[in-house]
Protein backbone atom coordinates (compact mmCIF):
# COMPACT_ATOMS: atom_id res chain seq x y z
CA UNK A 1 0.00 0.00 0.00
CA UNK A 2 3.21 2.12 0.51
CA UNK A 3 2.80 2.59 -3.33
CA UNK A 4 -0.58 4.35 -3.41
CA UNK A 5 -0.20 6.45 -0.61
CA UNK A 6 -2.96 5.30 1.41
CA UNK A 7 -2.59 4.01 4.70
CA UNK A 8 -4.87 1.52 6.50
CA UNK A 9 -5.54 3.73 9.06
CA UNK A 10 -6.64 6.39 7.23
CA UNK A 11 -9.20 4.08 5.64
CA UNK A 12 -10.17 3.09 9.18
CA UNK A 13 -10.61 6.76 9.97
CA UNK A 14 -13.24 7.15 7.07
CA UNK A 15 -14.78 3.89 7.58
CA UNK A 16 -15.27 5.09 11.29
CA UNK A 17 -16.74 8.75 10.61
CA UNK A 18 -18.79 6.86 7.65
CA UNK A 19 -20.52 4.89 10.55
CA UNK A 20 -22.72 7.69 11.77
CA UNK A 21 -24.36 8.74 8.50
CA UNK A 22 -24.80 4.82 7.79
CA UNK A 23 -26.74 4.43 11.12
CA UNK A 24 -28.34 7.59 9.70
CA UNK A 25 -29.84 6.40 6.61
CA UNK A 26 -30.80 2.61 8.26
CA UNK A 27 -33.11 4.97 10.52
CA UNK A 28 -34.22 7.14 7.41
CA UNK A 29 -35.19 3.63 5.30
CA UNK A 30 -37.32 2.56 8.32
CA UNK A 31 -38.82 5.97 8.42
CA UNK A 32 -39.69 5.67 4.84
CA UNK A 33 -40.76 2.12 4.71
CA UNK A 34 -44.16 3.57 7.37
CA UNK A 35 -44.68 6.71 5.25
CA UNK A 36 -45.03 4.40 1.94
CA UNK A 37 -47.37 2.23 3.87
CA UNK A 38 -49.22 5.60 5.10
CA UNK A 39 -49.23 6.52 1.45
CA UNK A 40 -50.10 2.95 0.06
CA UNK A 41 -53.73 3.43 2.79
CA UNK A 42 -54.46 6.53 1.30
CA UNK A 43 -54.49 5.85 -2.08
CA UNK A 44 -56.51 2.63 -1.28
CA UNK A 45 -59.00 4.17 0.67
CA UNK A 46 -59.16 7.02 -2.11
CA UNK A 47 -59.80 4.07 -4.37
CA UNK A 48 -62.41 2.37 -2.29
CA UNK A 49 -64.23 5.25 -2.24
CA UNK A 50 -64.33 6.12 -6.11
CA UNK A 51 -64.89 2.80 -7.82
CA UNK A 52 -67.43 1.30 -6.26
CA UNK A 53 -70.01 -0.61 -8.17
CA UNK A 54 -73.13 1.41 -8.40
CA UNK A 55 -72.50 4.99 -7.39
CA UNK A 56 -73.81 7.35 -9.52
CA UNK A 57 -71.92 10.13 -11.16
CA UNK A 58 -72.28 12.71 -8.89
CA UNK A 59 -70.32 11.34 -5.61
CA UNK A 60 -72.24 12.30 -2.15
CA UNK A 61 -70.93 15.68 -0.75
CA UNK A 62 -69.36 13.83 2.14
CA UNK A 63 -67.64 11.59 -0.30
CA UNK A 64 -65.93 14.31 -1.88
CA UNK A 65 -64.81 16.29 0.90
CA UNK A 66 -63.35 13.27 1.91
CA UNK A 67 -61.89 12.74 -1.40
CA UNK A 68 -60.62 16.34 -1.12
CA UNK A 69 -59.05 15.59 2.22
CA UNK A 70 -56.75 12.29 1.11
CA UNK A 71 -55.50 14.44 -1.61
CA UNK A 72 -54.46 16.93 0.35
CA UNK A 73 -52.64 13.67 2.98
CA UNK A 74 -51.33 11.83 -0.81
CA UNK A 75 -49.51 15.56 -0.91
CA UNK A 76 -48.11 15.50 2.20
CA UNK A 77 -47.35 12.10 2.65
CA UNK A 78 -45.21 12.46 -0.85
CA UNK A 79 -43.93 15.09 -0.48
CA UNK A 80 -42.30 13.61 3.52
CA UNK A 81 -41.59 10.52 1.16
CA UNK A 82 -39.59 13.19 -1.47
CA UNK A 83 -37.68 15.08 1.20
CA UNK A 84 -36.09 12.06 3.31
CA UNK A 85 -35.35 10.24 0.38
CA UNK A 86 -33.37 12.98 -1.02
CA UNK A 87 -32.00 13.07 2.72
CA UNK A 88 -30.94 9.68 2.14
CA UNK A 89 -29.08 10.58 -0.99
CA UNK A 90 -27.16 13.34 0.59
CA UNK A 91 -26.01 11.36 2.86
CA UNK A 92 -24.94 8.62 0.75
CA UNK A 93 -22.87 11.62 -1.02
CA UNK A 94 -21.23 12.61 2.60
CA UNK A 95 -19.96 8.72 2.55
CA UNK A 96 -18.44 8.80 -0.77
CA UNK A 97 -17.23 12.21 -0.21
CA UNK A 98 -15.45 10.95 3.38
CA UNK A 99 -13.59 7.71 1.19
CA UNK A 100 -12.68 9.84 -1.55
CA UNK A 101 -11.30 12.60 0.70
CA UNK A 102 -8.45 9.63 2.23
CA UNK A 103 -8.58 8.22 -1.55
CA UNK A 104 -7.27 11.10 -3.67
CA UNK A 105 -6.11 13.26 -0.59
CA UNK A 106 -7.86 16.17 -1.49
CA UNK A 107 -9.68 17.95 2.03
CA UNK A 108 -13.52 17.65 1.43
CA UNK A 109 -14.40 18.94 5.18
CA UNK A 110 -15.98 21.60 3.48
CA UNK A 111 -18.53 19.62 1.48
CA UNK A 112 -19.11 17.13 3.67
CA UNK A 113 -20.32 19.66 6.28
CA UNK A 114 -22.40 21.07 3.90
CA UNK A 115 -23.90 17.78 2.28
CA UNK A 116 -24.30 16.94 5.61
CA UNK A 117 -26.45 19.51 7.36
CA UNK A 118 -28.64 19.59 4.06
CA UNK A 119 -29.13 16.11 4.78
CA UNK A 120 -30.30 17.07 8.02
CA UNK A 121 -32.35 19.87 7.20
CA UNK A 122 -33.80 17.65 4.12
CA UNK A 123 -34.91 15.47 7.07
CA UNK A 124 -36.23 17.89 9.04
CA UNK A 125 -38.64 19.21 6.32
CA UNK A 126 -39.57 15.56 5.29
CA UNK A 127 -40.64 15.03 9.18
CA UNK A 128 -42.72 18.08 9.06
CA UNK A 129 -44.66 17.02 6.26
CA UNK A 130 -44.94 13.16 7.96
CA UNK A 131 -46.13 15.48 11.16
CA UNK A 132 -48.69 17.57 9.13
CA UNK A 133 -50.16 14.01 7.54
CA UNK A 134 -50.58 12.30 10.54
CA UNK A 135 -51.94 15.68 12.81
CA UNK A 136 -54.56 15.76 9.43
CA UNK A 137 -55.51 11.92 9.60
CA UNK A 138 -56.21 12.12 13.44
CA UNK A 139 -58.39 15.45 12.83
CA UNK A 140 -60.07 13.47 10.41
CA UNK A 141 -61.39 10.84 12.74
CA UNK A 142 -62.21 13.08 15.12
CA UNK A 143 -64.18 14.94 12.43
CA UNK A 144 -66.01 11.55 11.32
CA UNK A 145 -66.73 10.68 15.03
CA UNK A 146 -68.44 14.14 15.20
CA UNK A 147 -70.61 13.51 12.02
CA UNK A 148 -71.59 10.03 13.15
CA UNK A 149 -73.18 11.87 16.50
CA UNK A 150 -74.92 14.12 14.53
CA UNK A 151 -76.54 11.45 12.89
CA UNK A 152 -77.60 9.69 16.21
CA UNK A 153 -74.94 7.09 15.93
CA UNK A 154 -74.00 6.43 20.27
CA UNK A 155 -69.86 6.83 20.26
CA UNK A 156 -68.25 3.57 21.26
CA UNK A 157 -67.32 3.67 24.64
CA UNK A 158 -66.67 0.81 27.31
CA UNK A 159 -67.73 0.86 30.76
CA UNK A 160 -65.34 1.10 34.00
CA UNK A 161 -65.25 -2.68 33.96
CA UNK A 162 -64.16 -3.04 30.34
CA UNK A 163 -67.48 -4.23 29.24
CA UNK A 164 -69.82 -1.80 26.20
CA UNK A 165 -72.10 -0.03 27.52
CA UNK A 166 -75.67 0.74 27.09
CA UNK A 167 -75.79 3.35 24.07
CA UNK A 168 -73.05 0.12 22.17
CA UNK A 169 -74.79 -2.96 23.81
CA UNK A 170 -78.35 -1.63 23.90
CA UNK A 171 -80.77 -3.76 26.28
CA UNK A 172 -77.98 -6.54 25.83
CA UNK A 173 -75.01 -5.02 27.97
CA UNK A 174 -78.08 -4.00 31.07
CA UNK A 175 -79.29 -7.53 30.86
CA UNK A 176 -75.79 -8.35 31.20
CA UNK A 177 -75.91 -6.26 34.37
CA UNK A 178 -78.39 -7.29 35.85
CA UNK A 179 -77.38 -11.57 35.32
Amino acid sequence: MAGTGILLNDVAQAIQLALAPAFLLTAIAGLLNVMTGRLARIIDRGRCLTETDGLSARLPVHVRAELRQLDRRRYLASASITCCTLAALLLCLVITALFLEVYLRVPLAGVVILLFTCAVVTLVVGLGYFLREVLLATSSIRIAESQASEQGVPPRHKGPEGRLTAAQGGDRAQDEDRA
